[in-house]
C-alpha cells in the first residue's frame, strides 16, 4: 500500500455500504482475480546480488542510509502485505524493517485472514493495545489518543495494510479481524517523499512514511520519523538520477490539466475523482 490508506479522511460508511452490494460485487471479483495473477512468481534469469539487510541489489546497496544500531521501539509493527507488493522491485517495507530491531516489524503476506489460519495474528488483532492504521469515521487521530499518555505506560501494536489504495481497502472490508482493533488515521500535514511512485493525493503517504509517522508520535520522538525517511529519500534521488520520472499525485494532475488517461464512466468513480479536486483531505479508492 506500496501506498498506505491511512493518511486521507475516509469516504463515507454510507458509501462503503453501496461499494458492498451487488452493483460491486462483479468488481470486487475482478479486483480478486487480477490480484491472483499479479501475485503469481515470475520466472527470472540470473538474480543481482543482494544485500542481506537492505534488500537491494549489491550495486544499489541503501545500508550506508539506514540507521547503524536498530532503532530502539517499544511499538511493534504488523504490515498485513498484499501479495503482489511481494514482486515489485521499489517497495519501501524492507527498508522499514531494515531500520527496527529483530520482531517489532512483522511481515505478514496475504489478502484473507481468519483466526483458523493465522492465529497469531488473530491475537494481535484482539489485543486491546493494538491500534489499525486505517481511515474511516471510527478512526481517531493518533495525535489525540497519545496526546495525554506517558512515555512507555503504553505498548502499542499497529498494524498498517501494505498494497495499492483498492487492494487495501478491499483487505480492509473483507477481514473481519481487521475491524476489532481500534481504528486510526494521521493528522499530520505531510506530503509524500515516495516521488516515483503515484499517489491518489498529495497527501498519501507510503507505508514506511505511514509507519515512521505513527511511530514518531507512540514512541513521542521525531528523531524516528527522520531517520525512517532518510533510506526513502536516497532511493527515491538515485532513481531519478538514474532516468525515474516524479510522479505527481493523481489530484497535482486533474488540477493543473496534466490529467492524460480516459476519464472513468462510472459514476461512483468520477465522483471520487471529483473529491480529488475538490476536497483537500480526501484520497478516495
Amino acid at each position: 500500500m506500496d501506498n498506505d490508506p491511512s493518511f486521507c479522511s475516509p469516504v463515507s460508511s454510507e458509501e462503503n455500504g453501496a461499494e458492498n452490494g451487488d452493483s460491486s460485487s462483479n468488481e470486487d471479483e475482478l479486483n480478486d482475480a487480477f490480484g491472483d495473477l499479479a501475485a503469481l512468481p515470475v520466472e527470472l534469469g540470473e538474480r543481482r546480488p543482494t544485500c542481506l539487510r537492505c534488500r537491494r541489489p549489491q550495486k544499489v546497496c541503501l545500508c550506508p542510509f539506514l540507521p547503524t544500531q536498530p532503532l530502539e521501539v517499544s511499538t511493534c509493527l504488523y504490515i498485513v502485505q498484499h501479495p503482489a507488493e511481494e514482486s515489485r522491485v521499489l517497495r519501501t517495507v524492507p527498508l522499514l524493517a531494515a531500520c527496527l530491531p529483530q520482531g517489532k516489524c512483522n511481515v505478514i503476506v496475504g489478502r484473507r485472514f481468519n483466526e483458523e489460519k493465522h492465529p497469531e495474528l488473530a491475537a494481535v488483532c484482539r489485543d486491546s493495545r493494538t491500534l489499525i492504521l486505517y481511515p474511516g469515521p471510527k478512526s481517531q487521530n493518533l495525535d489525540e489518543l497519545v496526546q495525554h499518555q506517558e512515555v512507555g505506560t503504553v505498548t502499542h501494536n499497529v498494524i498498517i495494510i501494505d498494497g495499492t489504495w483498492s487492494q487495501a481497502k478491499n483487505m480492509f472490508l473483507k477481514n473481519s479481524l481487521f475491524h476489532l482493533p481500534k481504528q486510526v488515521q494521521l493528522n499530520r500535514t505531510l506530503s509524500s517523499q515516495y516521488v516515483i511512485r503515484t499517489q491518489p493525493s498529495n497527501i498519501c503517504l507510503s507505508t514506511l512514511e505511514c509507519a515512521a509517522v505513527s511511530l514518531s508520535i507512540l514512541e513521542q520522538n521525531d528523531d524516528i520519523q527522520e531517520v525512517l525517511l532518510r533510506p526513502l529519500k536516497a532511493l527515491c534521488s538515485f532513481q531519478l538520477q538514474h532516468g525515474a520520472q516524479v510522479h505527481h499525485s493523481k489530484e497535482h494532475l486533474l488540477k493543473n490539466g496534466m490529467y492524460d488517461k480516459p476519464m472513468p464512466k462510472n459514476k461512483r468513480k468520477i465522483k471520487r475523482m471529483e473529491k480529488l479536486v475538490t476536497d483537500h483531505n480526501v484520497c478516495p479508492r
